[in-house]
């Protein structure tokens, strides 16, 4: 993932340096990012308000849904949004930053960046383009902390045909999150009409530190119960994982069906349903 750093604007020679993601603050950049980053953090900052008149609106990322995050792989994040200028577009930024103050170094706890350019597209409304950013997320580079998982923000920027630019740091906001897995045994299996059955499973959510799942600690989940030719689960119980993301508890076992646990999931953490396992009662 490429953290682009936005050049100096010629009209007044100012900078869009709420782009500016710190070195030593940077919680979620690829490797090799940084060189960019540091010689941009080197220039003054620069205020807040935008020095032209673009506006954005309508901003969309990954269709309205959270962006859960396992430790392997790539993970294409979409925003699409629209940018409102009557002096023009000719080129915007997107970023995903998490902090609290995107005007300085200290405020920045984690940015991410498209690997190209957003797409913008004027539309038949003069001054209007709806445009298209794209994020390529490698959790095994992109996410070095966990403490980065939750709430960020979607910083856009861009100049008009005049070379004025304009950003606002909080368009909207998206939840990156740790995937979670979830598992369900019953046993015995047959089992006699009235016995007791007993339910384990184990909840573990990815470790962005460590690049493994490991076992979620103290976390509710819902033991729930499914009758053969149903298609509705009933919840029987709420039970908490141990200290190494186990479930285990017992109920009796009255009729055929399928028993599973389903985890609500956190501000940090997805929610995940096991599937369920089906006891035959005789």
């Amino acid at each position: 993932m490429r953290i682009r750093v936005a050049a100096a604007v010629v009209s007044g020679a100012a900078v869009l340096s709420s782009l500016a993601l710190p070195v030593a603050a940077q919680a979620a950049v690829r490797t090799g990012a940084e060189a960019k980053l540091s010689s941009f953090t080197s220039q003054s900052v620069q205020p807040r308000d935008s020095l032209g008149n673009m506006k954005f609106s309508h901003a969309v990322i990954n269709g309205g849904k959270d962006i859960v995050l396992g430790t392997t792989g790539t993970k294409t994040v979409t925003v699409t949004y629209t940018a409102t200028d009557q002096n023009g577009v000719t080129v915007t930024e997107a970023f995903l930053w998490q902090g609290t103050d995107s005007s300085t170094t200290d405020g920045i706890t984690g940015g991410l960046g498209t690997d190209d350019d957003p797409n913008c597209t004027e539309t038949a409304t003069q001054g209007t383009y709806t445009c298209k950013a794209v994020f390529n997320i490698h959790p095994a580079t992109d996410m070095k902390d966990n403490g980065v998982a939750g709430t960020w923000k979607l910083f856009l920027g861009g100049w008009d045909l005049y070379a004025n630019a304009s950003y606002n740091d909080d368009v909207a906001t998206v939840s990156i999150k740790e995937a979670s897995t979830l598992t369900a045994n019953a046993t015995p299996e047959p089992v006699k009409k009235g016995k007791t059955i007993t339910v384990t499973g184990k909840l573990a959510r990815a470790n962005w530190s460590t690049g493994k799942f490991a076992g979620y600690v103290s976390q509710p989940a819902k033991l729930q119960f499914r009758k053969k030719g149903s298609n509705t689960y009933t919840t029987l119980k709420t039970v908490k994982t141990n200290s190494t993301g186990v479930l285990k508890t017992t109920t009796k076992a009255t009729v055929d069906g399928y028993y599973r646990y389903v985890f609500a999931g956190t501000a940090t953490t997805a929610a995940s349903t096991a599937p369920g396992d089906f006891v035959d009662v005789r």
